[in-house]
């Protein structure tokens, strides 16, 4: 299976004021283009042809850096662009709700834990709300790395690499992740994803 880039699910500038059209054009016209051209050279002529980019993701990690750096970029990015809608945040669906009350005490504190991960992510990287073993959990992995490839499945993400906030926050990397919850977030995404987690 080759990898190629997919539309924005909005237009580019659907996003302001939280995240520019700019933003959008270098974040995903080049950074994520990029990703998918580099991962298709790289798995050219390897064991890696033909596979899902699910396997492609869990196998390359940790035995081929330059498959996994770039497939795992594509796969992290072919969500985040769906983890996020104009007009978005808001009220969490009542499942989902249900199971961030259980799994943090409020929607407030998983907001916050969040926003902490996100924050306290060192360098380039991601936050995460994942389900695993039937639980709900935050992380936050380096570089290109998800929990798919630490046994969990990411229902959630948020990129901190500086290209995704740093033509509008510059270094405010907390206001561009409160911006993103409370504002970018596509809860119904996210909902679908956690009820396929569950099943």
């Amino acid at each position: 299976m080759s990898f190629t880039l997919p539309d924005l699910p909005y237009a580019h500038d659907a996003l302001q004021p939280f995240m520019s059209k700019e933003t959008l054009e270098f974040h995903h016209d080049k950074h994520h283009l990029a990703y998918v051209t580099n991962g298709n050279n790289a798995i050219k002529g390897t064991e890696f042809e033909g596979k899902s980019l699910e396997e492609i993701v869990k196998a390359s990690f940790g035995k081929n850096p330059a498959v996994f750096n770039n497939a795992g970029q594509h796969y992290n990015h072919l969500h985040f662009w769906k983890w996020m809608k104009p007009n978005g945040g808001g009220k969490l669906p009542g499942a989902l709700e249900k199971a961030v009350v259980d799994s943090f005490g409020s929607v407030e504190k998983f907001k916050e834990d969040f926003v902490a991960a996100g924050v306290g992510q060192f360098g380039s990287g991601w936050a995460w709300l994942e389900v695993k073993g039937g639980k709900l959990a935050i992380s936050k992995t380096p570089n290109g790395e998800s929990p798919l490839v630490h046994g969990a499945t990411p229902i959630l993400g948020v990129d901190v690499w500086e290209h995704s906030y740093y033509i509008d926050y510059r270094n405010r990397r907390p206001d561009y992740l409160k911006a993103f919850l409370e504002s970018l977030v596509n809860w119904d995404y996210v909902a679908e994803l956690y009820d396929g987690a569950k099943a």
